[in-house]
């Protein structure tokens, strides 16, 4: 279930380049025979009847089928050349529209493919078999008949099979592919684990929360199908421009077979016509651009933000990891009076350390810095939203917030201090407050420059803060970057509800972790994920900043700009000669193959002018 859909993408990409390649050797063929052995026709022609059959075929069909759905698009101007050249016997102008046909549509799957190609990389590395417990023995079993709570071994340093959670063993599992970055968490009985990760050292025995179709590689091949079948808009774009173009010149060739009265006339300007300047430049300039995004470490998972990004005119923003550097420092530590410090830290670190919360780093660092030494945690859980809580020494900690208390009915301590602006958490022992934590996480050195520039540089009507965090951090976040349109203690469906609004009066762009966002990185037009803290597999976001950086969220605003003007200037470039090619055909200065042989130097010259795309000039951010 892994495999099948990359096989089916790569079998399309494959019979598209089959079919140029299939094209080219029967025209080199041709005008061997013909020129070099002074074969005649029509045995010189045999290698194009079987190009025309086995390559022109399937294409007519396709191109038939969009005739009767109504999609008249740029490449039907193709079809008429290959049926005209067919009827009038003039095959080897057939065969270089097949050539140009299919060579363009070949490349327009790579550019989709190449954008997904990592999510390709991470399919083919999930596990095809799982180790259950049963008794006192060890059964390999296919991965689909793993059934939820099995109990299943994961032996040290193998890539773990479902979602599920630890039943016993001790250890650490490396996330390292949901980021790209080393990323180790430690496990314990009660930790949850995901499918995908390496474990490490130690065997652990989980037990399975999930069907393997409901786990995280299932997520990812959901997301890889989403990213093959999704076809570039800009495209579509290519289809908008055919659609005024190809009336005009079918009714200039048309004119040029009236004057005449010879339908070769007919095929001269229809040859001249083929708009292959939309079928060959638009893609080149798609892959140019995910190519250089990729270089700069920003990888496009949905081609068509390329021509969206330009288009956005409000800007929502996550805080923590987005705005800020997402690693907030322990500033205070107010505990209880029957609590000491090192006692307190001893407590929180070692629960913290099975935690992936922000949060969870900066109560590890502090106790390290403070040389404390942790402890075994057991019955660990996690529950978004609610908090973290273990055993600890015979102790049950818990650490949470106010508004967790809120949610779950629970009144707040007497002892506890007044709110704060910064980020704060609060520790129980035993059911009792024990202290509270207080944390800054300090934004980005460039995020006021950022926020400053989009305005003038990029037309941005409207920024704003979109955040689940207390409404004293955003603001203190927000009037350190200069941000006064704030939405702060949002949940994630108040989070989509908003940004499915903002969307339906303006074109919308979503920057955040890529953890919690997904359902609003969905509805809005362009949803970016900065990668150290996303996977970007099970995401919805459109393209991911492997290196979370605004400066990088700049330069793919530039690079889509950039990919967008040189494509245009392909494509309505390349019309342009044509026009003045077809001008000639009419005339009866340019025949058939003369024409095809034009026209293949217009693609030249707008596939160049593509290319330069994968090389700018200069730099790409301008702030």
């Amino acid at each position: 279930m892994i495999v099948e859909p990359i096989r089916r993408l790569a079998l399309r990409q494959s019979l598209e380049t089959y079919v140029a390649i299939a094209a080219l050797a029967a025209i080199l063929a041709n005008l061997f025979m013909r020129f070099a052995l002074s074969i005649p026709a029509p045995v010189s022609d045999l290698p194009l009847y079987a190009a025309l059959i086995f390559g022109g075929l399937p294409l007519l069909a396709v191109l038939a089928r969009k005739m009767l759905a109504r999609d008249f698009g740029s490449d039907l101007l193709a079809g008429v050349s290959i049926a005209t050249a067919v009827l009038l016997h003039e095959y080897l102008v057939g065969c270089i529209v097949v050539l140009m046909l299919s060579g363009g549509q070949a490349l327009e799957q790579y550019a989709t493919k190449r954008a997904s190609s990592i999510l390709e990389a991470l399919a083919r590395r999930m596990p095809n078999v799982a180790h259950r417990s049963v008794a006192s023995a060890i059964v390999d079993v296919q991965l689909n008949d793993v059934k939820i709570d099995d109990s299943l071994i994961v032996m040290p340093h193998e890539l773990c099979p479902v979602d599920g959670i630890v039943i016993e063993g001790h250890g650490w599992m490396d996330e390292s592919y949901l980021t790209g970055e080393p990323y180790r968490t430690s496990k314990a009985p009660g930790s949850q684990v995901l499918s995908g990760t390496i474990n490490g050292d130690t065997v652990l025995a989980i037990k399975a929360l999930k069907l393997a179709a409901d786990s995280r590689y299932s997520r990812i091949m959901r997301v890889m199908q989403e990213a093959e079948e999704r076809r570039p808009r800009l495209r579509r774009l290519g289809d908008q421009l055919g659609a005024w173009y190809t009336p005009i010149a079918l009714a200039i060739a048309a004119f040029g077979w009236l004057i005449s009265g010879s339908p070769v006339r007919f095929l001269s300007v229809v040859v001249i016509a083929t708009p292959c300047p939309l079928l060959l430049g638009i893609p080149i300039a798609i892959i140019g651009a995910i190519s250089l995004a990729a270089r700069k470490g920003i990888i496009i998972k949905n081609p068509t933000i390329l021509e969206r990004i330009g288009s956005c005119r409000t800007m929502i923003f996550d805080k923590t990891g987005t705005l800020t550097y997402g690693r907030p420092t322990l500033t205070e530590v107010l505990c209880a009076p029957e609590f000491t410090r090192t006692e307190l830290l001893t407590l929180a670190a070692t629960l913290e350390q099975y935690s992936k919360h922000p949060l969870a780093q900066a109560i590890l660092d502090a106790a390290k810095a403070d040389g404390v030494h942790f402890s075994l945690a057991e019955q660990v859980s996690e529950n978004a939203g609610a908090g973290l809580r273990a055993l600890v020494d015979k102790r049950i900690v818990e650490i949470t917030g106010r508004q967790a208390l809120s949610k779950a009915g629970r009144p707040l301590p007497s002892a506890l201090p007044a709110a704060a602006q910064g980020l704060e958490s609060l520790v129980f022992v035993d059911g009792a407050y024990a202290a509270t934590l207080r944390f800054r996480d300090e934004p980005r050195a460039d995020s006021h420059s950022f926020i400053e520039h989009l305005t003038p540089r990029h037309g941005v009507d409207r920024i704003m803060i979109l955040s689940g965090d207390r409404d004293s951090e955003v603001r203190y976040l927000a009037d350190r970057v200069g941000i006064t349109d704030v939405q702060s203690g949002k949940g994630p469906e108040d989070k989509v509800a908003i940004v499915r609004e903002l969307t339906e009066r303006a074109p919308t762009m979503f920057i955040g972790d890529g953890i919690n966002d997904a359902p609003a990185m969905q509805s809005a037009t362009v949803g970016l994920a900065f990668g150290q803290n996303s996977d970007i597999t099970s995401e919805a976001a459109d393209a991911v900043i492997m290196e979370p950086s605004l400066r990088k969220v700049d330069e793919l605003i530039h690079i889509a700009l950039r990919m967008r003007a040189i494509a245009l200037q392909s494509a309505v470039g390349g019309m342009a000669l044509s026009f003045v090619g077809m001008a000639a055909a009419v005339a009866g200065y340019l025949p058939p193959v003369v024409g095809a042989v034009a026209q293949e130097l217009i693609d030249v010259a707008a596939v160049l002018n593509a290319v330069r795309v994968a090389f700018p000039r200069g730099e790409l951010a301008d702030f």
